[in-house]
């Protein structure tokens, strides 16, 4: 999207991005369709690829399509003209389209709205996270596409969906977290208090596989987190000059937070009597930029 582009809706939800239709008010059964609601045929209309949502309940679903066959499909879904052939892609409502195809219903309402793909994937992050579909790492896989490929501000998603700057950045923060961890996260093994005390773990997931396996609570795991820290990396056996403990460690962690919060990176401080450092992690360019305009003092 250029930056010439207007911003249509960015910050005012689903009603500015929609127009004027009313998407959250059920259709009643035999009522009048409201102008701008399309009957479309299912099998012209495709799911988007980019959809951030990727877990779809199985048992959800099938309790929506016997739903749905009873009584109908009676809120409309939102698609756009396919961008690279005929039919239509879903920009919300992917699972009720789902649900519709398992009850073999031919056509549901939809809205058709003409827009760009950052307005999409917009639209779809909105939808999801007013609906409280989205988990963790869906949320921030689609926060972290919206920043690398549109050049959105943290500030800016925050406004987005209705959520503070510090809930982006924590969010964006668990995409440093390893794989593995980030799976037992979407798959609801571990809530979000235990993921945000794993990030400053040097063996996350070691660390991780023990909460599981002993159901720990999150105060649990920021203790054991705390505990594995001063034994450093590695297993091996200790240096001759092992490393000085850390001092006044909890507030250590704040300041780590903190800073992290406010850049939405990793940041870890290693401080010892004689000093210590601070490191940043980022994974692009883009975020590299970002580091240096905060410290530049240079407007975002």
């Amino acid at each position: 999207m250029s930056a010439d582009a207007p911003r249509r809706g960015l910050g005012r939800g689903l009603s500015a991005l929609l127009g004027d239709v009313a998407t959250e008010q059920p259709l009643a059964p035999g009522a009048p369709r409201p102008a701008g609601i399309q009957m479309l045929q299912v099998a012209a209309i495709e799911p988007n690829p980019d959809q951030p949502r990727r877990h779809f309940d199985e048992e959800a679903l099938a309790d929506l399509a016997r739903s749905l066959g009873e009584r109908g499909l009676l809120q409309p879904i939102v698609v756009r003209p396919h961008p690279r052939h005929g039919g239509y892609q879903i920009i919300a409502g992917e699972r009720r389209w789902r649900a519709a195809q398992r009850a073999q219903i031919h056509e549901i309402p939809a809205i058709v709205r003409e827009l760009n793909d950052s307005e999409t994937l917009e639209l779809s992050i909105v939808e999801n996270v007013q609906r409280q579909d989205l988990n963790a790492i869906e949320e921030a896989e689609a926060y972290q596409r919206l920043v690398n490929d549109f050049g959105h501000t943290q500030e800016a998603l925050g406004k987005l969906v209705g959520k503070s700057r510090s809930h982006v950045a924590n969010l964006l923060r668990l995409l440093d977290l390893p794989q593995s961890v980030r799976s037992l996260l979407a798959e609801g093994r571990l809530s979000m208090g235990h993921a945000r005390a794993l990030i400053t773990s040097p063996d996350a997931e070691t660390l991780a596989e023990q909460v599981v396996a002993q159901d720990l609570s999150v105060r649990d795991t920021e203790a054991l987190t705390k505990k594995a820290k001063p034994a450093g990396k590695g297993s091996g056996p200790s240096r001759a000059t092992p490393a000085a403990p850390p001092v006044a460690d909890a507030d250590i962690q704040a300041l780590e937070r903190q800073i992290g919060d406010i850049l939405g990176l990793k940041v870890q401080i290693e401080h010892t009597e004689k000093g210590g450092k601070v490191s940043i992690s980022y994974s692009t360019l883009d975020q590299l930029d970002l580091i240096c305009q905060r410290l530049s003092g240079e407007p975002i």
